[in-house]
């Protein structure tokens, strides 16, 4: 098993690539497509990366897996499938996001709701084979209604990637305060993945380093009991809700929010072009934020 990273520096976002050497099979794991918010253009040069990468490893690409539905940044699932191919994987609470979304943006009966915009849907303990690598799925909710952990073992290890849920210990966890997101839930989520094994590493899906610090993917099982600032050993549910709901009140919402999950939530497509050949995306007026 090998795991390979690419920092999207824009959104802070990481993209990991899963492989099994030996067969030359990979997966891709939460893909950024690069938008600019000013202009409203779109570009590929980052996820073109992580093609070439394996392009030039001669891997075929089997899964494309999103953690969850991102408020961040858009997904670039669709470029990916249609360069390299492979089955769109999300879990398969996306139907809850999908519908509370969907009033949010008033999107109109033609949008899907079921999920069928996916390949293939996950839900607690299901299992995907990608060569001699399994990937558990694991459902924590909290962030979103949807979040899905995916746990990859072999022969050797087992590493896990665990979307939005936890980031480095110095930086903490996921907010809680988008519409279906519960901190509650979030905190036993959370505890779920603190009883893998202390050694197991974690992929973030994001990192956002104190000062001195330089971006990392990765943080143990043990470190982030040890040290996480939010969650690790001794903070209790209580605690961690009042930190939680405190902290959430103060955050602005994130500067890709309104495009990001209006597309991320149709599999990374985006609207059919209007009679004049433009795409269109909606903004809706004083619903997020304070």
């Amino acid at each position: 098993m090998q795991v390979h990273s690419f920092l999207h520096n824009d959104t802070e976002t990481y993209t990991h690539i899963l492989a099994d050497i030996q067969q030359n099979l990979c997966a891709v794991i939460d893909p950024v497509l690069d938008f600019d918010a000013k202009s409203g253009r779109t570009a590929t040069t980052g996820i073109d990366e992580v093609i070439e990468f394996v392009q030039g490893q001669g891997w075929e690409l089997v899964y494309i897996i999103e953690t969850h539905a991102h408020a961040d940044h858009l997904s670039a699932a669709i470029h990916l499938k249609e360069t390299l191919g492979g089955q769109l994987v999300m879990g398969c609470h996306i139907t809850e996001v999908q519908k509370i979304f969907k009033q949010i943006y008033n999107f109109d009966t033609s949008f899907r709701t079921d999920a069928s915009q996916f390949d293939i849907l996950t839900d607690e303990g299901d299992t995907l084979a990608l060569g001699s690598i399994t990937i558990t799925a694991m459902h924590v909710p909290g962030h979103t209604p949807a979040d899905m952990a995916y746990i990859a073992t072999d022969d050797e290890k087992a590493v896990v990637f665990v979307g939005d849920t936890l980031f480095a210990p110095d930086v903490g966890t996921a907010r809680c305060d988008f519409p279906g997101g519960n901190a509650k839930t979030l905190y036993q989520s959370i505890q779920k993945l603190l009883s893998l094994d202390e050694d197991t590493v974690m992929y973030l899906c994001h990192d956002y380093p104190s000062e001195g610090r330089k971006h990392c993917p990765t943080a143990t099982v043990a470190a982030q009991k040890q040290n996480n600032i939010h969650v690790k050993e001794g903070i209790n549910e209580a605690e961690f809700v009042q930190m939680r709901e405190r902290r959430d009140a103060t955050l602005e919402m994130p500067r890709l929010i309104i495009p990001s999950v209006q597309v991320n939530i149709d599999a990374g497509h985006f609207p059919e072009p209007e009679a004049n050949g433009t795409r269109y995306l909606k903004v809706p007026i004083n619903v997020f934020g304070q």
